[in-house]
């Protein structure tokens, strides 16, 4: 992997890979440590992508070195079988490598992210770590944790990284749309028997709280 010199307060990244250049084309999106970018150019040994300044904000990639390993994965096309949780590679923020212990032969890691992203973090829901779709295992205000088994220690680059170093943290997607769902409504006069009535419930108001 390598930095490419680009104008405009981005850059261009080279990354030398394989597995994921079957079928690549031009144009094609790949998620780089969870992040979805667009394929450039690409040969026989590996592929490029813009950065966006964007892109440097939202992510670690700019603090990447050259030779340092990623994750990298295709886009999901819509008849291949899904297996955990939707990830979109839009990454919506950056956490901190706080602890790292052994449990069995699983390892767990504890990640101290951004505090208004600990509202979207629940317990055995999902979290995507560097593109890495993970269970949360435990969380708190401002921590989650999650746990490696050791297929996992081997297949991705999670298990390279120290105490202090900086993650690409996306959050389930559904968890942002039933806030922002639950937010209009509230606007609009929060849960009502109207509300009700029209998601399909059988509201009566003939009787005490117009249950149905």
């Amino acid at each position: 992997m390598e930095f490419l010199a680009q104008g405009g307060g981005g850059q261009q990244l080279r990354v030398r890979a394989r597995v994921v250049l079957e079928g690549l084309k031009l144009g094609d999106s790949v998620a780089v440590n969870g992040t979805c970018l667009t394929v450039t150019n690409f040969d026989a040994t590996g592929f490029t992508v813009g950065l966006s300044p964007e892109t440097l904000r939202r992510t670690n990639l700019g603090t990447l070195k050259t030779g340092t390993r990623v994750n990298l994965e295709r886009a999901l096309r819509p008849m291949d079988r899904l297996g955990g949780h939707f990830v979109q590679g839009h990454v919506d923020g950056v956490g901190t490598i706080v602890e790292r212990r052994r449990e069995a032969d699983a390892q767990l890691v504890r990640i101290q992210l951004p505090r208004e992203l600990s509202r979207y973090i629940v317990e055995k829901g999902f979290i995507a770590i560097d593109g890495i779709s993970l269970t949360v295992t435990g969380c708190g205000e401002g921590w989650f944790d999650v746990s490696l088994i050791p297929f996992t220690q081997q297949a991705v680059t999670l298990s390279d990284k120290r105490i202090g170093e900086k993650v690409n943290l996306e959050v389930d997607i559904i968890a942002k749309y039933v806030e922002s769902f639950l937010a209009r409504r509230e606007a609009k006069g929060g849960i009502t028997a109207d509300f009700l009535a029209e998601q399909g419930f059988n509201v009566s108001s003939d009787r005490p709280g117009g249950g149905g």
